[in-house]
This record gives C-alpha cells, structure tokens and sequence, in this order.
C-alpha cells in the first residue's frame, strides 16, 4: 500500500541490539546479527538511508531533512528512534576511549581497545554493565566494575542476591568497587582514570558507561 522509506544514524541495516553482548564476547559475528541484509530492502522495494540521520521536520510540507540535506516526502510518518544511552555529563566524559555499549560500532571499539590496552572501567553494576565487563574480561583486559549503589543489580535483587553475585563473579577475576560515585573522567589525548566522591582515582584505558 505504501511506498516506504527508512531513515537510519547507523551505517547498518537493522540487527539484534540484544546479540551486542554475544558479539563482544566473540561469540557471533556482526553479520550473524543482522535481521535484514541490504538485499532485503532491494527486494523488497524499501529505501534505505543509513548513516544519515534525520535532522528536521516539517509537518506542514509533511518533508523530513536528513542531515545530508536529502529531503523525503511522507503522507504518513512513524518514529521508532528507540533510546540513546545515558552518559554521565562530567569532565572527561567525551574522552577518547570513553563509550557507551548499545550500537556496533560502540562494540567494535570496546574490541579495538582490548587489542591494544590492558585495564577496563565498566561504570554499571546492571545486567548490561556484567556483560560488558564480561566480554572484555574474555577479551584480556583487567576489568573493575564501578557501581553507585551497594550491591549489584539492585533493581531486580535484594542485597543478598546481589552480594552472592557479585562474590561468583569476584571468583572468575572481575574487581568490582560498590557504593562509588564517579565525579571525573581524567586523561588529556585519551581516557587515563576515574576520579570518585571520595576523591580517590583509579587508573583506566577504557571506561564503559552502562548506566
């Protein structure tokens, strides 16, 4: 009934943002998580615009503008732009070596670091933040997990839950630091530390913000 046309930010058709975790861990490859290949959208007879996010839109000419300068026309318009990731607004935070772990290419570089540097910082004790640490623990990095609140997962467990997990994942040589508020992010070229509430620092090449 309808000629269609998707307007993406990422360079990717869409994919499985749960597999991320797998994909990290090596498990699967970026491909294996595609849902559509661009084959699909040919057939299909969809316009795909990747890489290329939306920029403005005006209702009254019903036209959207792609940050490109491309301007589609729609009788009919659906957004369905899902979330962006929450960043801790402090100093430091836009660091190179800082990132967060939702899309591909955060997932790429969380593995072009383990390469290349030996110590990762996941700020998030959440189910999310475990699996990151995970992968990059898996990946060779010495990974401590920083947390605000006292026990791990603390939205779905109660603290003795949270505490058992936190002692089976200390045995597999995750380092984990509870009840710490990150004030800073420190490095001049790239990510070097973290700064806490209590003024204490902890040396880094890699922050994960899982938050």
């Amino acid at each position: 009934r309808y000629q269609v046309t998707i307007i993406g930010k990422e360079e990717y058709p869409n994919y499985n943002r749960i597999m991320l975790s797998n994909v990290l861990q090596k498990q699967v490859t970026v491909a294996e998580i595609i849902t559509n290949p661009l084959d699909w959208y040919a057939e299909n007879q969809i316009e795909l615009i990747n890489h290329d996010p939306a920029q403005a839109l005006d209702t009254t000419t019903k036209t959207v503008t792609t940050l490109s300068g491309k301007t589609i026309s729609y009788d009919k318009l659906i957004l369905a732009m899902g979330s962006n990731p929450f960043m801790l607004p402090i100093p430091g935070g836009d660091l190179p070596g800082v990132v967060a772990f939702r899309t591909i290419d955060d997932t790429t570089a969380m593995l072009e670091a383990a390469e290349k540097y030996t110590k990762a910082v996941v700020i998030g004790g959440g189910l999310l933040g475990l699996e990151a640490a995970k992968g990059l623990q898996e990946q060779g990095m010495e990974v401590t997990v920083v947390h605000l609140a006292e026990w791990l997962m603390e939205t779905q467990l109660d603290e003795t839950a949270g505490k058992l997990l936190q002692a089976e994942l200390e045995e597999q040589g995750l380092h984990f630091l509870m009840a710490h508020g990150t004030t800073e992010i420190l490095g001049k070229d790239r990510v070097t530390g973290l700064k806490f509430q209590d003024g204490s620092t902890l040396d880094t090449d890699l922050v994960v913000m899982s938050i």
